[in-house]
C-alpha cells in the first residue's frame, strides 16, 4: 500500500496525544493543529489512470495549508493504492478509520470498492464523501445517509443515450459492452429505463467484462459480428481505449457512444489512436482542458495556473487533473462552512447543505447543490463528439434526476 500525505507536521502527534481520550473519540483526526481526511485511489492496477485524481487532491491541500489550511487546521490527506481491488479497499479503509482515526472519508474511487466499505462506513457514522463514481446507488441517502457522490448519475446518463439513439437510429441495432459490476450495470438499467418493452427490438447482443481481464477484444469481435450497428461502451479508461483500437482493427462503424468516466484526452484518446475515435459521442458535465473555447477562461486559468505551480509535469489533456480539482474545490467549499465545527454530523450536514455552487472548472450553466433529501450533487450533461483532436460539444445543458 502506498500512503499519501500533504502534512506530516512534527507537532501533529504530539497535539493529538494532548488530547483527552473523550474528546478523540468525539472527533477522531481532528486535534488542535490538524485535520485528517482518508482516501483510497487505484494507484496502481488495471485501472490506475485514475491515480492521476489522487495525485491532484494531494497537491490541492498542499496548496491550501501553504494558504493557511482551514478553520485553523493544516490537513493531512492520506491516500492509499487499493489497485482498483475491493478486499483491499476494505483493508484500507479499516486502517484509515482504527489505526490512522481519520475524521471521514472523501473521494474514494470506484464502483466495486466503494460498494465493498458502504455498510461499514454507514455503521460507523462515518462521511463517505463524494465519491469518486457516478453509480446511482450513492444518492439512496435513506438507505446509506452517510455515503454521498458526486458527479453525475452513470444510470441517467445512460437515459440520455437512449433517448439520442432513438431519434438520431430509429431502426438501431444496438450492442452493449459493460463492466461486470454495479458501474457497468447502472449503463445497460439506464438503457433499460428507456427502452422497456423494446429492449429486445433494438439491442441484439450485450456483453460483459472483468475489470481484471487483460484484453476485450474477443467481445468486440461478437458483437460486430452480431450485426450491431450502435455501440455502448460502458467501460473504464484501459477497456475503453481497447474498444477504440479495435473497432477501427476489425474496419466496424457503428454509432459509437462511450461512458463520460473514460473521456480523457492524455489517457484515452491519445493511447487508442486521436484518430481512431472520430465521431465517439458522450457527455460531459466538466471543461476540457483541450477545448479552444475555455483556453482563456476564468476557471480554467485557475486550474492551470494550480497545475503549473503544484503539477508543473502532468499531462494537462488528462481532464482526470480537472476532477479531482474539481472534487476538492467542493470539498473545500464544505470545510469552509463547518466553521471550524469537524464533528463528523456537522460535516456531513454541510456537504448536504450546498446551494447551487460554481465551480470554475464545471461546463456553464451546471452546479453544484446537495439538500438532505438530494444526494446527487451534479445532475447535469452535455453531449459531445470526437473530432479526432477535441471533443466538441453539442445541444444544451441536459438535466435529470438520477434513479
Amino acid at each position: 500500500m502506498i500512503g499519501r500525505r500533504t502534512i506530516l507536521a512534527g507537532g501533529a502527534a504530539a497535539a493529538a496525544a494532548s488530547l483527552a481520550p473523550r474528546a478523540r473519540a468525539a472527533t477522531p483526526g481532528v486535534t488542535k493543529t490538524t485535520l485528517k481526511i482518508g482516501n483510497t485511489m487505484p494507484y496502481s492496477g488495471p485501472a490506475s489512470s485514475y491515480g492521476a485524481i489522487g495525485h491532484t487532491e494531494t497537491a490541492f491541500f498542499k496548496m491550501m495549508n501553504e494558504q493557511g489550511g482551514v478553520g485553523g487546521r493544516k490537513i493531512d490527506f492520506i491516500s492509499y493504492d487499493d489497485g482498483y481491488l475491493p478486499p483491499r479497499t476494505v483493508e484500507d479503509v479499516r486502517r484509515l478509520l482504527e489505526q490512522d482515526r481519520v475524521d471521514f472519508l472523501f473521494n474514494d474511487l470506484g464502483t466495486p470498492t466503494n460498494s465493498a466499505i458502504e455498510r461499514y462506513v454507514n455503521h460507523q457514522k462515518v462521511p463517505h464523501l463524494f465519491l469518486a463514481t457516478g453509480a446511482s446507488k450513492w444518492g439512496h441517502y435513506k438507505q446509506y445517509p452517510w455515503t454521498i457522490g458526486l458527479q453525475p448519475s452513470y444510470r441517467t446518463e445512460a437515459q440520455i443515450y437512449a433517448k439520442y439513439i432513438l431519434k438520431n437510429k430509429p431502426a438501431a441495432k444496438i450492442g452493449i459492452l459493460y463492466q461486470n459490476d454495479d458501474f457497468g450495470k447502472d449503463y445497460v438499467n439506464g438503457l433499460r429505463d428507456i427502452l422497456g418493452k423494446n429492449w429486445n427490438k433494438y439491442v441484439v447482443k450485450s456483453l460483459s467484462y472483468e475489470a481484471t481481464d487483460p484484453t476485450i477484444d474477443s467481445q468486440m469481435t461478437e458483437l460486430q459480428a452480431s450485426g450491431a450497428d450502435v455501440f455502448v461502451s460502458a467501460t473504464a479508461p484501459k477497456q475503453a481505449a481497447q474498444a477504440i483500437r479495435k473497432a477501427h482493427d476489425l474496419g466496424w462503424k457503428p454509432m459509437f457512444l462511450l461512458t463520460n468516466v473514460s473521456i480523457s484526452v492524455g489517457a484515452v484518446m491519445k493511447p487508442a489512436g486521436a484518430e481512431n475515435g472520430i465521431g465517439i459521442i458522450t457527455s460531459g458535465f466538466m471543461k476540457d482542458p483541450t477545448e479552444a473555447a475555455f483556453a482563456n477562461d476564468p476557471g480554467m486559468n485557475e486550474w492551470r495556473k494550480f497545475m503549473d505551480k503544484y503539477m508543473p509535469h502532468a499531462d494537462k489533456s488528462d481532464n482526470n487533473f480537472v476532477y479531482g480539482y474539481t472534487a476538492a474545490v467542493v470539498l473545500r467549499h464544505v470545510l469552509e462552512a463547518c466553521n471550524g465545527d469537524f464533528s463528523r454530523p456537522n460535516v456531513m450536514k454541510q456537504a448536504t447543505s450546498i446551494k447551487k455552487l460554481e465551480v470554475g472548472t464545471l461546463l456553464p450553466g451546471i452546479t453544484v447543490a446537495t439538500s438532505p433529501t438530494n444526494y446527487y450533487p451534479i445532475r447535469a450533461m452535455q453531449l459531445q463528439r470526437w473530432d479526432g483532436k477535441n471533443w466538441v460539444r453539442f445541444g444544451g445543458i441536459i438535466s435529470g434526476a438520477a434513479a
